[in-house]
C-alpha cells in the first residue's frame, strides 16, 4: 500500500474540493495517483465542490440556537432560495448552529468542528452538501455569545423553521434577576435590532472611520462657518447620528418614549436586579454580498433556446 501523506491529502482537497476522508480513500485506491484520484472522485461525484467555488451564493439561511446564558447565529449561505428549503440544508444549517455553541467562536474553528459521532468535519460535511445538492454552498459567518448570569436572548425574522430564517438576533442581558421576566425583555429588544439594525451598542462602540465620515459631511453642509461654531455643530450633529445609530440610546420599537436604556432601567424592578445589556448580535442573510445581475427573463429564455 502507498504511504499516503498529509500533504497529498491537502493537495487533493485544492484539487477537487473533496472530503479530507474522501481525499484519503481516493489515495488508497489508487495507490498514490494524483490525478488518477482526481478522476475517482468525479466518479463518485465528489469532486463537484470545486467547480461550483467561484458561484456567488447569498441565499440560503441565518440560522440560532439558544442554550440559556450561551447562544451562537451562524449564516450558510446557497445560490438560491430553493436550496434554502431543502430538508437536508436546513438540517446542516440547524446543527452546525448547535455545534457552533461548544465551538471556539471562530469560523476557522466551527469548520473544524466534528459532527456528533461522526469523523466528518463541518467543513466536509458542507462539501459533501455540495456535491450532493450540486450549488456552491459557503458557511459565511458565526458569532457567539455568553453570560455569567442573566440570559442571552433569540428571535429569527422570516422564520422558515425552528431557528431558521433570513434574519437573526442575539442579545445579551447580564442579571441576577428572573430568567423568565428576563428572556422576554430580551426577546423584545433582540425584535427591537432585528427592525433597526443599530451600528452599536452606544457611542463608544462606532468605529472611527463611520465617525469621521459623519463628522466630514457635517463640515461639508455647514462649510464657511467659524471654527468655533463648526465644532458645536459637528459635536450636535454626531450627538444626533448616535441616538439614531446606537442602540442603548434609539427609542424603542415597543414604546418610542423611551430609549432602550430608559427600559433597561424600568426592568429592574420587574426583574428583581439591575439589568445590563452587554453585547448583540445581528445577522442578515446575503448582507454585504455583491450579488451577480443574471439577464432578464426573456433573455434567459433566448439564451437557454441557442437565439442569443
Amino acid at each position: 500500500m502507498a504511504n499516503i501523506t498529509a500533504a497529498m491529502v491537502k493537495e487533493l482537497r485544492e484539487k477537487t474540493g473533496a472530503g479530507m476522508m474522501d481525499c484519503k480513500g481516493a489515495l488508497n485506491e489508487t495507490q498514490g495517483d494524483l490525478e488518477a484520484a482526481v478522476d475517482w472522485l468525479r466518479k463518485k461525484g465528489l469532486a463537484k465542490a470545486a467547480k461550483k467555488a467561484g458561484r456567488v451564493a447569498a441565499e440560503g439561511l441565518v440560522a440560532v440556537e439558544s442554550a440559556g446564558r450561551h447562544a451562537a447565529v451562524v449564516e450558510v449561505n446557497s445560490e438560491t432560495d430553493f436550496v434554502a428549503r431543502n430538508d437536508a440544508f436546513q438540517a446542516f444549517a440547524r446543527e452546525t448552529a448547535k455545534i457552533a455553541l461548544n465551538s471556539d467562536g471562530t469560523l476557522e474553528g466551527l469548520q473544524a468542528a466534528h459532527f456528533p459521532g461522526a469523523s466528518e468535519t463541518v467543513a466536509d460535511k458542507l462539501q459533501g452538501l455540495i456535491a450532493t445538492i450540486g450549488e456552491n454552498m459557503t458557511l459565511r459567518r458565526v458569532t457567539k455569545l455568553e453570560v455569567g448570569k442573566g440570559v442571552i436572548a433569540s428571535y429569527v425574522h422570516n422564520q422558515i423553521s425552528e431557528g431558521l430564517g433570513k434574519i437573526g438576533v442575539l442579545v445579551a442581558l447580564e442579571s441576577e434577576g428572573d430568567v423568565d421576566a428576563l428572556s422576554a425583555l430580551g426577546r423584545q429588544i433582540a425584535m427591537h435590532v432585528a427592525a433597526t439594525n443599530p451600528v452599536a451598542l452606544d457611542a463608544s462602540g462606532v468605529d472611527a472611520a463611520t465617525v469621521e465620515r459623519e463628522s466630514n459631511i457635517l463640515r461639508e453642509k455647514n462649510a464657511g462657518k467659524p471654527d468655533h461654531v463648526m465644532a458645536k455643530i459637528v459635536e450636535s450633529g454626531l450627538k444626533s447620528y448616535y441616538k439614531e445609530v446606537t442602540l442603548l440610546e434609539q427609542p424603542f420599537v415597543h414604546d418610542g418614549s423611551k430609549t432602550i436604556s430608559q427600559v433597561l432601567k424600568e426592568a429592574a424592578g420587574k426583574v428583581g436586579a439591575p439589568v445590563t445589556l452587554t453585547a448583540f448580535v445581528r445577522y442578515a442573510l446575503g448582507e454585504g454580498i455583491e450579488k451577480e445581475e443574471g439577464p432578464d427573463f426573456a433573455t434567459e429564455v433566448a439564451q437557454q433556446a441557442g437565439r442569443a
